[in-house]
């Protein structure tokens, strides 16, 4: 059995006395107390030194989990009550202090074990910087090596950037990815690109691999649903598992002020919240993360890490939403 690193969270809730749940906070379960397979296992990378831009993102799984007492598990829009989903909380990967390379390979190793044991269950990994993405999907690539695989990318980024100049920095994912072989080139589609925010040399890269970029204006010229609906679709003609990624700098720097990368002309909350409904119901997707997400740069009201657990929280009602 492949070896994990995964540790009890720091923080956690626990279910109050023999009521059913009301909120997110009672309603999600430590992995180790789940008798039943999970439909859904969240587990934390918590590691930002390999962030390029300072960052705090090894903050977010914490902050992630003790924002969910604001949410109830009852969502309004759809009519939908999120407490028949079976949530199961795996922890945190224990990061070496020190050494991002031994802190990746146990991003990678712990994916790993998780997708192997529990095959037919979603994993939904919070980050940490980017980087943790390259080492969630090789950890996937490991357990089905047989396999292709697909990524749906939320991004203002490429994140092409050279490795063998940056070390596997979160600017770097795709291209680690790429150049390792595990994903094609045109097995990747970016939705949120926009603005003065890739350089030619990134552009070339991109196109040389037949990355697929979808601006946000030409997303909201075709409107954004259909957008994601073909990507998912175009994705699933081709792949055997789709992985999505969301950074969320794809916000714009207006709504998400802890984000590192954070830029302007970004997606809305509304449409990060709709986008996510409808990845939510597609059932070639496997897994997702949610990355670079900075709470020591959040507002007094913590506003970007509770845009962050609405946005989970829209991609689980996408999975009810499937049946």
């Amino acid at each position: 059995m492949k070896k994990h690193y995964l540790q009890e969270p720091e923080w956690s809730w626990n279910l109050p006395g023999e009521q059913p749940p009301t909120y997110v906070h009672h309603w999600v379960q430590q992995l180790r107390n789940t008798n039943n397979t999970p439909d859904m296992i969240l587990y934390g990378a918590p590691i930002s030194r390999s962030s390029i831009s300072v960052s705090g993102a090894s903050l977010y799984p914490t902050e992630f989990r003790r924002l969910w007492k604001n949410f109830a598990t009852y969502n309004l829009d759809e009519d939908v009550d999120l407490i028949p989903y079976n949530v199961a909380d795996a922890g945190d990967v224990s990061m070496h202090t020190t050494d991002i390379l031994l802190s990746h390979q146990r991003i990678q190793e712990s994916t790993t074990y998780l997708v192997e044991n529990y095959p037919n269950t979603t994993t939904c990994m919070i980050g940490g910087d980017h980087s943790t993405t390259a080492c969630a999907v090789r950890g996937i690539k490991e357990a089905y090596p047989e396999e292709t695989i697909g990524i749906l990318q939320l991004d203002t980024h490429l994140d092409v950037r050279d490795p063998k100049e940056l070390g596997p920095a979160n600017g770097t994912p795709i291209r680690q990815l790429i150049d390792g072989d595990i994903v094609k080139g045109e097995h990747v589609i970016n939705i949120g690109l926009h603005g003065y925010f890739n350089a030619k040399p990134l552009i070339d890269y991109a196109k040389e691999h037949k990355i697929q970029m979808v601006t946000i204006k030409q997303a909201r010229k075709k409107g954004l649903i259909k957008t994601i609906q073909k990507a998912l679709n175009d994705l699933s003609s081709k792949v055997d598992r789709i992985y999505v990624t969301v950074d969320m700098d794809v916000l714009d720097i207006s709504l998400a002020p802890g984000v590192p990368a954070s830029t302007p002309g970004g997606m809305t909350t509304i449409e990060l919240f709709d986008s996510l409904l409808e990845i939510g119901r597609h059932p070639v997707v496997n897994h997702i993360d949610f990355v670079c997400l900075d709470p020591s740069k959040d507002s007094a009201v913590a506003e970007t890490v509770k845009t962050g657990v609405y946005a989970w929280l829209q991609f689980v009602t996408g999975r009810i939403l499937q049946d």
